[in-house]
Parts: structure tokens; sequence; C-alpha cells
């Protein structure tokens, strides 16, 4: 006997794999002094207090990448069983991630000297960036984990998890952003542009592929920009810099 498919078609499935793979080779490229020579951006060496924790993280996160490239093949080659089994694992790496995260970037902002600036901020002021991208991620994965049985929701969440931590690669890559250095981009979205430009571009591009406006990705893309937005301006708020002189202590 047979069914009728109540799942999209191969093709947008198909479509989440490209965009992680896209997402795991930036990855690489804006870590690449950490994969290649096991040093911190632009090749200096990992920080001492805190190198085994950024260890931990860079492959924690390397896991998560790995994954949201085999997830939605497993579904288009219909192994739906490994890809449950799979999706446990990746709820917990979640916790892992978002656990480990606020570790590095509550600590990288405690060693870091004051004087120093990225995008325009200094250690405590820049400390809303890791941090709302790793809430961010957590709270995507969480909703996607919620709707794991409506692949229209699931999906564009989990590519959103994934995007809102790429961002960390992304700031790393100085063609992507130092033209826009102390410009009202950076005021208003700090280290997030690149990343924002990059989601925006997928959303048009599965719009244009599937002919039809995808809401659920429309709106989880709406709610990352959101979130770039509030951290960029959170973190130059005195409020913020006393909140983040009381949790780097």
């Amino acid at each position: 006997m047979t069914t009728q498919p109540t799942t999209k078609p191969t093709h947008n499935r198909l479509f989440y794999a490209a965009a992680s793979l896209a997402l795991l080779v930036l990855t690489f490229i804006g870590f690449r002094f950490f994969y290649l020579h096991m040093q911190a951006f632009p090749g200096r060496p990992l920080t001492p207090p805190i190198r085994t924790l950024l260890i931990i993280h860079g492959i924690l996160m390397t896991a998560w990448m790995l994954l949201a490239v085999l997830q939605p093949l497993l579904v288009a080659a219909n192994r739906k069983r490994v890809h449950m089994a799979l999706g446990k694992f990746a709820a917990v790496l979640a916790v892992g991630i978002v656990i480990a995260g606020y570790l590095v970037a509550v600590n990288a902002a405690r060693v870091n000297p004051p004087e120093l600036k990225l995008f325009g901020l200094a250690p405590k002021e820049f400390l809303t960036v890791p941090l709302i991208g790793v809430v961010t991620f957590g709270a995507f994965v969480f909703v996607g984990v919620l709707n794991r049985r409506r692949p229209e929701v699931h999906r564009p969440m989990m590519l959103m998890a994934s995007l809102a931590i790429v961002s960390a690669a992304m700031g790393r890559m100085p063609a992507l952003n130092d033209w826009y250095a102390g410009t009202w981009l950076e005021h208003w979205f700090s280290a997030f542009v690149s990343t924002l430009a990059l989601g925006a571009l997928m959303l048009a591009a599965k719009c244009a592929m599937e002919r039809r406006f995808d809401r659920w990705f429309a709106g989880a893309f709406g709610a990352l920009a959101f979130a770039c937005v509030f951290a960029s301006l959170l973190a130059k708020t005195d409020a913020w810099v006393q909140l983040a002189t009381i949790l780097t202590r």
C-alpha cells in the first residue's frame, strides 16, 4: 500500500542542508587559526586562563555545525529514525553550547585589556554580542525542539540557531566587516551586519526557490535581526556596563 507524502519536497530539505553547509564553511574560515594552528584570531595564542574552555567550546560548536548539515540530509534520505535519535543528542549539545558560550564570553571580557576595542565597543560593552548570540541560539533551538513535528517551523528555527552562532566566525573576517567601521551600520548592528546580510540572502533565495513567502523563516529572521539590534544598542548603556561589571567579577 502506498501513501501520499506529507512532507515538503526533497529540494526544500536540501536547501537547509546547503545553507547549513555554507555556515559550516564560514565557521572554518572564520576560525581557521583555531582549526589549523590552535590559535585565537588573528594568530594570537589562546588566552592561557581560558584555553581549555575555548577548546571545549570549539569542539561543541563544530559538532553542532556538522549535525546541522547532516540532519536535513537524513530526512531527505528517509532516515527519520536516525534523524530523531541525533536530534536528542543535538538538544543536549545545544545546552552545552549555551553554558560554554556564556562562560567563554564572560571570561573573555574579564581577561581582555580594557583598552581593547571590538566593533567600537570596549570588552564589557562587547559582552552583549556573544551573550545575546548564545541566548538567541538557545531560544531558537528551544522553539525548534518544541515544534519538532512541524517541519515548517522546526527547520527555520534550527537554521537561525546556527546562523546566530556563526556570527562569531563572520566577525573574524575583516573583509566582511572593515568597510562599515565607524558608520551608522556599526552603531546599529555592531558585529552583526554580515550575519544579517547572509540571513536576508537565505530568505530571498528560499522564497525565490519555492515561489512563495515563508512566514516562519521570515519570522525567525526578524527575531534574529531584533536581537542583533537590541544587543548593539544595549551595549552602550550605563546599565549594561554595570551588569557586565558584576558578571565579570
